[in-house]
């Protein structure tokens, strides 16, 4: 899918349910004297920025004034309240798009071609046409020697105010875009993370760790333990900030339960007797990087730097939160049902409600889908990756969080390393990979 597909696929998704807003629009705004209502930038000062934009990207100036310009941008926007800021987001989404009757002109041009000799020039100009001037904006920026920076914590900034102004997934959706190519796992360097690295790092693993809280440091050297590895990856454009940390346990079975990885008094597993590898926390670190999926190759890469230190390594599997669980059985299973699954501690094996929470959830990960893909956000990373749901733990995480999120539920993907495409090419195909157990636990 080329780039101006799948930004068109995904702001088209938001158009038809945006609400009416009587907001003027830039352009009215632009050749207006006065400000109304609570317009944040006068109609002068919003020319003024239009014209720092419109500089940046020039056609007459080189990479490095234009550098320059970008610079006199991200200073004036360092110092700027919010609501000045937004507005210079409402520029670039309506003033630096893609010019709707060049975009038109070459798809119908595109159409006539279709099938002939002038096809492949016809799309090429089809796709020139709906490239964005705001795209050349945001390069222009980024090749500033704090533009990726500056422009990761721009998209940080506006994620909030999407559901309040959707008009703005214009220019979310296009920085989402660029961000992806720009942080595949092929540019990133991987890195691991030990008690003797600097305390600067260590003390980000604490700020950015998503899945299960950091409680001391006692709970951080258990983690960084001789019989545990943590990688970060990093960016050669954001050095010193680490974009995921990957959190493993080297053991000799696929773990059933949180608790035991993260006991601080438990003695280190012999390293020696280790034949599986437990991802048990996954954390991306930038706000401003949701939705991008870093390439389908992060595991992989991790599982390569394991197995050059530990050829003995032969299961790769996770322990993973089922964060969407509760949410959504709250909106689909029966009132009965969702009472008891308060006291699922007291549950026994053969209880009537525990066995229909194992299959409520059984069917939320392999079978609910959006838009082709799982509903679950972790599953969705796991599975996209190759992985396959493997099994479902009761009770694996009794910690308020894992209760509020899925009644303790946690659930093992395996990464068969001899399937990972196999099981793409299901995912692929709307059919979710799982083990004959988790099959078993349908109603």
């Amino acid at each position: 899918m080329n780039a101006s597909t799948w930004i068109s696929e995904r702001v088209g998704k938001l158009r038809s349910s945006a609400p009416a807003s009587v907001r003027r629009s830039t352009a009215e705004r632009l050749k207006a004297r006065l400000r109304q209502g609570d317009e944040a930038l006068s109609p002068r000062a919003l020319r003024q920025r239009l014209d720092e934009i419109q500089a940046i990207v020039d056609p007459m100036v080189s990479e490095v004034e234009g550098g320059r310009r970008a610079q006199l941008l991200m200073d004036w926007y360092a110092t700027a309240p919010a609501p000045e800021r937004r507005d210079v987001w409402r520029l670039l989404c309506e003033q630096f798009k893609a010019d709707p009757e060049k975009v038109r002109k070459a798809q119908a041009d595109l159409a006539a071609a279709a099938g002939t000799p002038d096809e492949a020039a016809a799309e090429v100009r089809f796709r020139r046409a709906t490239v964005s001037p705001r795209r050349r904006v945001l390069q222009r920026i980024s090749a500033h020697p704090q533009g990726i920076r500056f422009l990761v914590d721009m998209r940080a900034e506006l994620q909030p105010c999407l559901k309040g102004e959707p008009s703005l997934q214009a220019l979310d959706v296009e920085m989402e875009y660029m961000f992806s190519t720009w942080f595949d796992v092929g540019f990133l360097e991987l890195r691991r993370i030990s008690w003797d690295s600097p305390a600067s790092l260590v003390e980000k693993l604490i700020q950015y760790e998503a899945v299960h809280d950091i409680r001391s440091w006692a709970d951080v050297k258990n983690r960084l333990d001789s019989d545990r590895r943590c990688y970060g990856f990093f960016h050669p454009r954001l050095p010193g900030e680490p974009l995921i940390f990957v959190e493993v346990a080297l053991m000799n079975h696929i773990a059933q339960s949180i608790t035991p990885l993260l006991d601080e008094s438990a003695a280190p597993d012999d390293l020696t007797r280790a034949t599986t590898a437990i991802f048990y926390s996954i954390s991306n670190t930038q706000t401003g990087l949701r939705g991008v999926s870093f390439g389908d190759s992060l595991i992989k890469h991790v599982v390569e730097t394991l197995q050059a230190e530990f050829p003995r390594l032969k299961v790769f599997a996770t322990l993973s939160p089922i964060p969407g669980l509760r949410t959504w059985l709250q909106r689909q299973a029966p009132a009965d049902l969702l009472a008891a699954w308060e006291r699922w501690d007291e549950l026994g094996e053969h209880d009537t409600p525990r066995r229909a929470l194992l299959g409520w959830a059984a069917r939320y990960l392999t079978r609910e889908l959006a838009d082709g893909k799982p509903l679950d956000p972790v599953a969705r990373f796991h599975l996209g990756n190759g992985a396959r749901v493997e099994r479902l733990n009761w009770g694996a995480d009794p910690s308020a969080k894992g209760v509020k999120q899925s009644y303790g539920l946690m659930v093992n993907y395996l990464y068969d390393l001899k399937r990972l495409d196999r099981h793409r090419a299901q995912l692929a195909a709307g059919k979710i990979p799982m083990a004959g157990a988790v099959e078993d636990l349908y109603l």
